[in-house]
Parts: structure tokens; C-alpha cells; sequence
């Protein structure tokens, strides 16, 4: 029986950082819905299905204007999202009924992309839980409620963590549950779900995803998000003309070689 691969697309944030008034996920970066990126690379992936959680006024519209404007034909359900991050992720896998993996994305990160939905399959069917995110770059300091600074911890043992977060559906729905059942509202990500109401023989594993991977929260982000994505259809157009220029190349130099025989 053939493996089921469903991913779950976060976009029920009230985006209050961004300071627009327009929910974060729906404003315009290079002529496309904040959304729109992150459905289009679970499109065209080997994902089987995706269900998008937003904000209950917002499902028609996301119909409409986003899932049947853009032909995303493995947009299975839109659900209504809760207050909370953990709440609308509970949502999500509420909505699924069955699977075998689950990947667990912010639609908030617009420059997701096939490398990085291909390691996670990889990962997820070799760990169980796995999540993306990078080595930290700088020093972070542990500080008190005055904001003085406690600690240091080793920068060298400390990753951001980014979104897809990936798990075997039973195990990650099953601890969320428990999250749910708990009261705790503290929870920020999927892998503190599964590390603090998870079968405790199963580790959550870190694999590098990209620096590039950012989670669009403020004006500052849309335009570094904007320039990224300039940058990316700089590279995908110098990439083609390489491989032409290589194709031309062998094309001559098969010629020659007939020609002189």
C-alpha cells in the first residue's frame, strides 16, 4: 500500500508585527499572495495532499482567490485555525482522518523549495520526527526578567529552528493530544509538542535546511523576502543559460568530431 505524505499549511496568524492591518499571509510579495509560495512548492512535490488551516472568515476567500485561482489541486481542505499557533496545528491533524507522514509548514516562509521538501521526506521516513532549521550563526545570551544577561550557552550546540517540521502522523497527532488534554498553552513549536508529550524514545532531529528559509513577521522581512526571490530567478535564469551554452557547446564539438571522421 502505497505511503500517504500530507502537509499542513499554517496561515490563520493575525500577522499584529507587520503593522499593515492585512493578515500577513495575504499581503502582495512580487505580484502573489505571502501564501501563495509556500502551496506552490508543496504542489510540486511529492506531497500527496495539503491542508491549508486559516482563519475561520477567511475560507471562502482562500478558495477563491488563492486554492482556484492558482489551480492548487492538492489543496484537499481548508480549515478553520485557532488563537494559537498549537491550536490551528491540533486543527490541521484533527482534519487529516489518516497518514503515514506529516510535514508541518508556516505559510509565513515563502522560499520553502523542493531540496528542502525532499530532505524532510528523507529524514521523516528515517527518524520519525525531524525538523529543519540552521546552525546559529550568532551568540545568543539567556537574560532575566530585567534583561540582564544570565548565560551563555555554546553557540555551537544551538540551531534556529524553521519550519517544515516533520513526523509519523499517529506519533505527533497522539502528542498533541496529550498537549491538548494538559492545558498547556506554552507550546511554539512542533518539536517541543513531541519532546514534551512524545513517546519519550523518540528524538526530534535537526537537518539543515536553508538561511534563506525565513519566516516573514515584519515589513524588513517582506523586502529581504522580495530581494531573495530576485535573486533566486537570477540564479534559475543564469543556470538555463549555462546548461544551453554547454548543450551548444557539445553540439559542435559532435559535429567536428563526425565531420573529421
Amino acid at each position: 500500500m502505497k505511503e500517504k505524505i500530507v502537509a499542513i499549511v499554517l496561515g490563520a496568524g493575525e500577522g499584529k508585527r507587520m503593522g499593515s492591518g492585512i493578515p500577513k499571509q495575504y499581503m502582495i510579495i512580487k505580484s502573489r499572495p505571502l501564501i501563495y509560495y509556500a502551496l506552490k512548492a508543496f504542489e510540486h512535490s511529492p506531497v500527496d495532499e495539503v491542508i491549508l488551516v486559516t482563519g475561520e472568515d477567511e475560507i471562502d476567500y482562500c478558495q477563491k482567490y488563492i486554492v482556484d485561482k492558482y489551480q492548487f489541486e492538492k489543496v484537499s481542505k481548508i480549515v478553520a485555525g485557532g488563537g494559537e499557533r498549537y491550536e490551528s496545528v491540533y486543527l490541521g491533524l484533527k482534519s487529516i482522518g489518516d497518514a503515514d507522514y506529516v510535514l508541518i509548514h508556516d505559510g509565513a516562509r515563502p522560499m520553502l523549495n523542493a531540496d528542502i521538501i525532499r530532505k524532510c521526506i528523507i529524514n521523516v521516513r528515517r527518524y520519525k520526527a525531524c525538523v529543519v532549521g540552521m546552525p546559529s550563526k550568532d551568540t545568543i545570551k539567556v537574560v532575566d526578567n530585567d534583561t540582564y544577561a544570565v548565560s551563555t550557552p555554546p553557540r555551537r550546540k544551538l540551531w534556529q529552528v524553521q519550519t517544515p517540521q516533520c513526523f509519523e502522523f499517529q506519533m505527533i497527532y497522539e502528542a498533541y493530544q496529550k498537549l491538548i488534554d494538559s492545558g498547556d498553552t506554552m507550546a511554539t513549536d512542533d518539536g517541543m509538542v513531541l519532546e514534551n508529550y512524545g513517546d519519550s524514545t523518540t528524538q526530534v532531529k535537526l537537518i539543515e535546511g536553508s538561511y534563506d528559509n525565513i519566516k516573514v513577521t515584519t515589513p524588513e522581512d517582506m523586502r529581504i523576502a522580495g530581494s531573495l526571490m530576485k535573486a533566486r530567478k537570477l540564479f534559475r535564469f543564469l543556470h538555463n543559460v549555462h546548461d544551453k551554452i554547454i548543450y551548444f557547446q557539445m553540439k559542435i564539438l559532435q559535429k567536428r568530431f563526425f565531420t573529421k571522421r
